[in-house]
This record gives C-alpha cells, sequence and structure tokens, in this order.
C-alpha cells in the first residue's frame, strides 16, 4: 500500500511502500485483547498481602476445653470466625504473568498496526528529530492536530525525546518496544522512514 511521507513541519516528502502483510492484514480484535491482557498482566505489581491464621498476632492457646461448655468447639483465636483472626484464602504476593505464545504477539502488534491504516490514523513521518524544544514540538503537534500520538522510531534521537516527554498524550518509542497496548492507548500512530524498515526486520 502506497501512502504519503509526511514531515513535522505539515510537508509533504515523497511517498513511501508499506507491506500489506504488516499493514494491511485484517485486525483481529480477539487476538489484540489478548496481548493487552497479556501486557497488563505483566505490569502488575502482585505485591497485594493480607496475613492467615499463622500470621496474626494472639495465643495459640486453645481458648476453653473442648466440650462441657455449650459453646462451639474453638482450637485457637487466630482462626478466621474471630474478628482478630487470620484471613482465609486471601490475596498473597505473587507474579500475575504468564506466557502468550509468540506467534499470538506478532499476530497481536499486526493486528494493531493493520487496524491504525484501515482507520486512516497511520502517519509515515521522513524523521523524528532537529527538534530539542518542547515548546516547537507542541506547536508543530498541534499543527498537526495531534493531541494523542505514539511515535515510533528505528533509534530514538535523545533531544526529540527530551522535546516530547513533556507533552501530555505524546509518546515516542523505539521499533524494539512497539506494542499493542500503547498503539491502541493513542490515537495517531506515526511511524518514521526508518521506523517502518524496523519493523519489517522485527515482524520479517
Amino acid at each position: 500500500m502506497q501512502i504519503e511521507i509526511k514531515t513535522l513541519d505539515n510537508g509533504s516528502a515523497g511517498t513511501a511502500e508499506l507491506p500489506d502483510a504488516i499493514f494491511g492484514a485484517e485486525p483481529r480484535a480477539d487476538i489484540m485483547a489478548r496481548v493487552v491482557h497479556w501486557q497488563q498482566a505483566k505490569r502488575r505489581a502482585g505485591t497485594h498481602k493480607v496475613k492467615g491464621m499463622g500470621e496474626v498476632q494472639g495465643t495459640t492457646k486453645k481458648p476453653y476445653r473442648q466440650k462441657g461448655t455449650g459453646n462451639a468447639r474453638q482450637g485457637s483465636l487466630r482462626a478466621p470466625q474471630f474478628r482478630t483472626g487470620g484471613v482465609v484464602h486471601g490475596p498473597v504476593v505473587r507474579s500475575h504473568e504468564y506466557s502468550l505464545p509468540k506467534k499470538v504477539r506478532r499476530l497481536g502488534l499486526i493486528s494493531a498496526l493493520s487496524q491504525k491504516a484501515r482507520d486512516g490514523k497511520l502517519v509515515v513521518l521522513d524523521v523524528a528529530a532537529g527538534q530539542a524544544k518542547t515548546k516547537g514540538l507542541a506547536a508543530q503537534l498541534k499543527a498537526l492536530g495531534w493531541s494523542s500520538a505514539l511515535i515510533v522510531d528505528h533509534t530514538v534521537d535523545e533531544g526529540f525525546l527530551q522535546a516530547s516527554r513533556n507533552i501530555i498524550g505524546v509518546d515516542v518509542l523505539p521499533t524494539v518496544g512497539a506494542n499493542v497496548y500503547d498503539i491502541l492507548a493513542h490515537d495517531v500512530l506515526a511511524i518514521t522512514t526508518a521506523g517502518v524498515e524496523g519493523l519489517k526486520e522485527r515482524l520479517a
């Protein structure tokens, strides 16, 4: 598929040929949902924790004798039925990460790229560099009409990255860091010509 190459000054820098296998595939919403769930699960800290019966403070002595009191049998005041007792089957510190096949992750990224191309939200930039001031970059993005954009480059320019850090809704990633969640979370996906080549190598 042919697409126009734009500059940050909203000019034209020719055209680029995008492979249909990566940018023209049929988007799979179910696959993208699986990949996003996998990414979010990896990001979870898993530090939630409650105390069990063996961890709460208190005596281990049997509160009263087994029979003859008319009360139910009790063996410990740390039992969950008491106010100061432990919690049964509560959350513990653990990892929420799970494995997802590489083919599914690859198909999810292709689906996200194809979805942006289908929606007309895919832009190819000549370069993402040459602007080291936040004020200047913000003005350029405003002229382009981008309030929420993800910019992907093969190698991120340090000055451009610093200029974009304080702009709300704008993120910059290298091609190795391009992922389904960030692509779908932004309205516009802008990929440099070098970034397109990097994605071709990554998804080959």
